[in-house]
């Protein structure tokens, strides 16, 4: 019997774990996004939120934060919108992941997961709600509009407090909705000082090249 379907008072199974099972099933080896996000169950919306803002925590090949930004804001807006499930454009989807690339995966949030999921668990329902559910969608459209923006550094920040949200709806825990809001003023506090870091070092440069 399936443990995907966690009752209200039951600590739905961790991410890594139901990724895990995943790859053990008999399923070709490479899965569309659609087909991940209905493996996935009740948890979709998280799970493909965390899974792509850690993607996108990771260090980036400049001018390439635009392209792996795209998934979320796919996402998100949906989310936005109420839908029920996710959807992506064809070649997006058919792209999906392979096996291999959940196991990289589940290799990196795994440890993670040990780690905290003692400390998440379902609270503050009001704040995982599906209302709710749409004002993180839009928070996570705007963080990722400002990840995709061309400069080094600059989606970590946002990209961490999406994978907070993420988090947050899987075990849809409330108090973890707060702490990602949190997040995200900080994220925005962060970027400013990116930007006001390199303006000040371009007018230093100008000057000192006599511009």
């Amino acid at each position: 019997m399936s443990t995907d379907h966690p009752t209200a008072l039951e600590r739905p199974l961790p991410l890594s774990q139901r990724l895990a099972q995943i790859i053990e099933e008999e399923d070709p080896d490479r899965l569309s996004f659609s087909e991940l996000a209905a493996h996935l169950h009740s948890r979709a919306w998280g799970g493909l939120l965390l899974i792509f803002a850690a993607i996108n925590m990771l260090p980036l090949p400049p001018g390439t934060s635009a392209f792996f930004a795209l998934p979320i804001l796919i996402i998100s807006a949906q989310m936005v919108f109420g839908r029920a499930s996710p959807w992506f454009p064809g070649r997006i989807d058919r792209r999906g992941v392979t096996k291999q690339e959940l196991r990289r995966l589940v290799g990196k949030i795994e440890w993670m997961e040990l780690r905290v999921e003692r400390i998440f668990k379902p609270r503050l329902a009001r704040l995982t709600n599906p209302t709710a559910t749409r004002v993180i969608g839009l928070v996570c459209f705007v963080l990722a509009l400002i990840a995709a923006i061309p400069v080094p550094l600059f989606h970590v920040a946002p990209a961490a407090a999406i994978l907070l949200f993420g988090l947050a709806l899987i075990y849809r825990d409330g108090a973890l909705v707060i702490a990602a809001a949190v997040a995200s003023m900080l994220a925005l506090a962060v970027d400013a000082l990116i930007i006001g870091s390199g303006v000040v070092a371009l007018s230093y440069a100008a000057r000192w090249l006599g511009l």
